[in-house]
């Protein structure tokens, strides 16, 4: 009995071995691997834990900053606060549950020799593997579109700010613009080449943070202002289903993972990166609410409150670029299934990829010019999707994973230290599934879809210039 057990250690194990040595014999090819190997590495070729927490970091406040103070408008600013807090403790959980997932698939894996190389991990496979065909669809099914819609949201938001520093092109038009460039992005293999791109996102979504902070602050409060939030249920679901989405970035945990060299040093980086986070939306969201109150219920997008002035056009252009990043961020985990639908996935040529990648970009710029409800879709996809993708299905996904008692006994990762029982992590998951499917998918969705409706009936389809001559908004 003991020999037996000592045996299936080495067998759990092997993932860690493997992957060390994986990780070690990768690291060392980037770093000299031709001329100029010290600076492709330092720009291009990432892997570590650091490039891992500026993914999360870089990948989670994006557009999303401009729309909290709305959201805060609709909640009032106590509820934003705590919801933040919440969501974002609640978001760390499901993506702890997903790398130990990843790690409890690999490593069986392993046991089966099963090779990786040239293939990239995704969610839908770890569900696939663990726990059949019909979680691999509801996975797929879910990330897919919310990470479409993803990609969608960026364009709209890049429409949407670069209006306010350049209003002689209406907003369809920029988002024509803007998906021309995005679609770029194809040309970027994989989240091992985000290296560079995620330091400089996050460097600049602090900037505009920040930025938001002190001009609220320096501005003052407008005349007259008011802040009346909450007044009616369905804004104050709205507003929170924004912050649902707001720390539910975790679409593409896996393959931040399986990009690291050693992926298990990734369990605690997502909470580590939202603590940061925490330090940029709580702020400036408060600032901006402060200064602008119920006035945000008609402007989603805070730079429409905002003065103008160089610090401003400065933010509005950082954030362009970040959000060319972010749809990278959205959009890769799409590239790669497509490329394994049509069968390129494991070429080593950028081109061919490039190539392939292109008609993944089309039906996102199509969606972008159809819904350009910028605000109001972040809070519907986050009821819709996100509530699924991020938080109910990993937390169900665990706990039928480990739901015998031979699979706790063999998992190749057991209950973190602060939560070392297996019931109460089943307790924890339970509540997760329990809160998001009531409050996040089913008053969270009521809300944001009667507020979605709404601006389409208002703006309609096609809306040329979305909340450009700001027309009476439908719910205040």
């Amino acid at each position: 009995m003991l020999s037996q057990k000592q045996s299936e250690e080495a067998m759990v194990s092997s993932f860690t071995n493997a992957g060390e040595r994986d990780g070690i014999v990768e690291e060392e090819k980037a770093q000299t691997d031709g001329s100029g190997s010290v600076l492709k590495s330092l720009l291009w070729h990432g892997g570590s834990a650091y490039d891992a927490w500026f993914s999360c970091a870089s990948n989670q406040v994006a557009q999303v900053l401009l729309t909290l103070p709305y959201s805060f408008s609709q909640l009032g600013l106590l509820s934003g606060i705590v919801l933040q807090v919440f969501y974002g403790i609640l978001g760390s959980w499901t993506a702890y549950l997903i790398s130990v997932l990843y790690i409890e698939y690999r490593t069986r894996k392993e046991k089966e020799n099963h090779s990786f190389k040239n293939h990239v991990i995704q969610w839908f496979e770890v569900l696939d593997g663990l726990l059949g065909t019909y979680w691999k669809a509801a996975g797929l099914a879910f990330n897919g579109i919310f990470l479409l819609f993803g990609s969608v949201i960026q364009l709209i938001a890049c429409a949407s700010n670069i209006y306010y520093i350049n209003d002689r092109l209406d907003k369809r038009t920029w988002t024509y613009i803007f998906g021309a460039c995005c679609a770029t992005t194809v040309f970027i293999p994989s989240f091992h080449n985000y290296r560079i791109w995620s330091f400089l996102g996050l460097g600049m979504t602090t900037y505009t943070a920040w930025y938001m902070t002190a001009a609220a602050i320096v501005n003052g409060q407008v005349e007259g202002v008011t802040h009346s939030g909450p007044t009616k249920l369905v804004l104050y679901f709205t507003g929170a289903t924004n912050i649902l989405y707001t720390f539910g970035g975790h679409a593409v945990t896996v393959e931040i993972m399986d990009a690291m060299w050693k992926p298990r040093k990734f369990k605690s980086i997502y909470l580590l990166a939202t603590l940061y986070v925490f330090t940029l939306t709580i702020p400036s969201a408060t600032a901006v609410y402060w200064a602008f109150g119920d006035k945000l219920l008609n402007h989603a997008n805070a730079f429409a409150l905002l003065p103008p002035s160089g610090w401003r056009e400065a933010a509005v252009i950082l954030m362009l670029i970040h959000q060319f990043i972010t749809f990278g961020f959205a959009c890769t985990p799409l590239y790669f299934v497509w490329e394994k639908v049509i069968g390129v996935h494991h070429t080593k040529n950028i081109l061919l990829k490039a190539v392939a990648r292109l008609p993944v970009v089309i039906p996102i710029w199509f969606l972008a010019i159809i819904f350009p409800f910028f605000g109001p879709i972040n809070s519907a996809v986050g009821a819709l999707l996100v509530s699924f993708t991020v938080y109910i299905i990993p937390a169900a996904a665990h706990m039928v994973t480990f739901r015998s008692a031979s699979a706790r006994e063999n998992a190749a990762e057991k209950p973190p230290a602060f939560l070392p029982s297996w019931t109460a992590m089943y307790v924890v998951n339970a509540f997760v599934v329990g809160w998001t499917l009531v409050v996040g998918f089913g008053f969270g969705g009521w809300a944001s879809m009667v507020n979605f409706v709404k601006q389409v009936d208002t703006f309609g389809l096609f809306a040329k210039c979305y909340q450009c001559n700001s027309p009476s908004p439908p719910l205040h």
